[in-house]
């Protein structure tokens, strides 16, 4: 029987007039691997707040474990400004010994892409105060996950990972026997990772067992028996499910007769998108030229991104566009959308880009834009326009659309000062939409976003009738909204993947596989294996060296500390030290070559 790690008892908690907990009773047992979701402000972080003890409960009681080890990742890290990676991660670990511990070896390269940390300047020396928000939050996540934990408990853990570092933390955290407790809008993720789903909810807490497809069935399936009082919501759930059942049936967990429950509850929706209308409509808006590239060469600053790039958009084309950061994903947008706005008068370092006559772009970059702090919602998007056609018939006012994406009738009179960061995002969206564009350019749409409203973002992104290209490093999003998937590899050139996101990571892996030294070559296998015998019999004999040395060490600094006031001793002392520390770098820099031959 599973041995329960955190129990939940009635609690509940008000932040000024706001219910977020009302009475809520849980329980996360050795094994429970949970996924919490719900809109933004529901209380999610406060939930597992709560059930980390970092914030008490107005009434009820949460119980932990007698001994329990818990690792929690919150919104913002506790590391210390002053110090390096390498003290916040290996802590006073000599490098033999880290190097050593597969786990170790594997988080720093999961998190960092390397043991020497390559997109850090002084690599695991590198003092933590300059970093960025996503450098130190990764930081914070590689030191979690390095302990032995009973049970983790993360928030937001994929914020600032790229796909791959998603895959990678997806695959790591599958293997781990630790309980976890996690707080995602990553879909991909939730249902790669989790096999509980929590759904905070208008101060209570429903349970739903599987990953996040068996979640979308779930919902749907209650959202049906209460259809007279939750139409819209039930239409949109039963879209999602009708898209994840129809792409990837093997993601649902559940058994058969579920299966053909969920098929007979979907049987009347539509695909998500009719391209072919879509298409045609577009080329109505468009004409036939949307963006030609013709050998363009892409620079920021000095550093060429882009090289003899020739690549057509054309009306209609939905483009998902992925790739190792710093490979040029934001520049490539940009250098396109400057020659929009001059109509094809700023061009690129290199080749030429045609920008058609009737392009209405919109672009919506990771900088939240400025708004004047005192305008009421509504009024931001009525500034725009008061009514909005967004294709096939369909035709919004202003508040309409404010309310599909998340702000009441109450919400649209909020002064723009007071929005959180994840509501003005949705604002910088809506306003974007209203002003009816026929390009669409998305740099990190999903940024602050939860799930509800990435939803009904997709939902008015089907029949929205244009060019689009979106930057994601959310994968569910991507295969969701767009129909091809291009790559920058970091090889200065762009590539179409026809097998989308899986074998974007395919080939990432062999270029990883291709730039890592090669082994030398062996006459065969038993000298091959009489080689590892002999590295392993010299790593024990260096093990021997460098504990003697350290137990040595310690006498040195002992005996500098007696005879603190003799400076000739002091010195001599400290002359042996030097050279003791010396040699005991040679032999741990000969102890890492000997682990990579064993």
């Amino acid at each position: 029987m599973a041995v329960n790690l955190v129990n939940v008892e009635a609690v509940s908690k008000v932040y000024g007039t706001r219910t977020l907990l009302d009475g809520i009773s849980l329980g996360v047992s050795e094994g429970d691997r949970i996924g919490v979701v719900g809109r933004n402000g529901d209380g999610k972080t406060t939930l597992i707040r709560m059930l980390a003890k970092l914030e008490e409960p107005d009434t009820g009681r949460v119980t932990q474990s007698g001994g329990l080890r818990m690792g929690v990742l919150t919104q913002h890290d506790s590391l210390d400004p002053k110090a390096t990676i390498r003290h916040e991660i290996i802590r006073d670990m000599a490098d033999h010994e880290w190097a050593g511990n597969a786990k170790i070896r594997d988080v720093l390269t999961g998190l960092f892409g390397g043991l020497d940390l390559p997109g850090f300047g002084q690599g695991l020396d590198t003092v933590i105060g300059p970093l960025s928000g996503g450098e130190r939050r990764r930081i914070a996540l590689a030191q979690l996950l390095i302990a032995d934990q009973d049970l983790l408990v993360l928030d937001e853990p994929t914020n600032h990972l790229d796909v791959e570092g998603i895959s990678w933390l997806a695959k790591h955290l599958q293997e781990r026997r630790s309980a976890l407790v996690c707080v995602t809008h990553d879909r991909w993720f939730l249902d790669q990772v989790c096999t509980r789903m929590w759904d905070v909810q208008r101060g209570d807490v429903h349970e739903y067992e599987g990953g996040y497809s068996d979640y979308v069935f779930s919902r749907a399936e209650r959202d049906r028996i209460a259809a007279t009082e939750e139409g819209k919501r039930q239409n949109l759930m039963r879209k999602e499910l009708a898209w994840l059942r129809r792409g990837a049936p093997a993601r649902t967990s559940k058994p058969r007769y579920r299966i053909e429950a969920a098929n007979e509850l979907i049987a009347d929706v539509p695909p998500p998108r009719d391209k072919s209308a879509l298409m045609k409509f577009a080329n109505a808006r468009l004409g036939k030229t949307v963006f030609d590239l013709e050998d363009v060469t892409v620079q920021a600053g000095p550093k060429t991104l882009l090289k003899h790039l020739t690549w057509h958009l054309g009306p209609g084309d939905r483009v998902g566009l992925v790739g190792v950061n710093g490979a040029g994903k934001t520049s490539l947008l940009r250098a396109l959308g400057e020659a929009a706005r001059t109509q094809g008068e700023v061009q690129p370092a290199a080749g030429s880009v045609t920008v058609g006559k009737t392009v209405k772009l919109a672009y919506l970059s990771q900088e939240v834009g400025e708004l004047d702090p005192s305008l009421r919602v509504l009024e931001a998007v009525q500034r725009v326009r008061d009514r909005v056609d967004l294709g096939q018939g369909r035709e919004m006012t202003a508040g309409q659309l404010c309310e599909q994406f998340g702000f009441t009738k109450e919400k649209q009179w909020t002064p723009v000062g007071d929005l959180s960061g994840g509501e003005r995002r949705r604002l910088q969206i809506l306003r974007l939409l209203m002003d009816e564009p026929n390009v669409l350019f998305l740099d990190e749409p999903t940024n602050d976003l939860d799930i509800e409203t990435l939803t009904q973002l997709e939902d008015l992104l089907d029949g929205w009738p244009g060019s689009m290209i979106v930057i994601s490093h959310d994968r569910f999003f991507i295969e969701r909204t767009t129909d091809t998937v291009m790559a920058l590899l970091g090889d200065a050139s762009l590539r179409m993947l026809p097998r989308g996101l899986d074998e974007y990571l395919e080939r990432r892996q062999k270029m990883i596989d291709a730039a890592a030294p090669a082994a030398p070559a062996s006459a065969g296998k038993s000298s091959a294996s009489g080689d590892a015998r002999a590295a392993k019999k010299e790593l024990q004999k260096i093990e021997r060296q460098l504990n003697k040395m350290s137990d040595r060490e310690g006498n040195l600094h002992a005996q500098i500390a007696e005879n603190s006031t003799d400076f000739d001793k002091v010195a001599k002392l400290d002359a042996e030290l030097r050279e003791l520390i010396a040699d005991r770098d040679e032999l741990e820099m000969r102890w890492l070559e000997l682990a990579e031959e064993a």
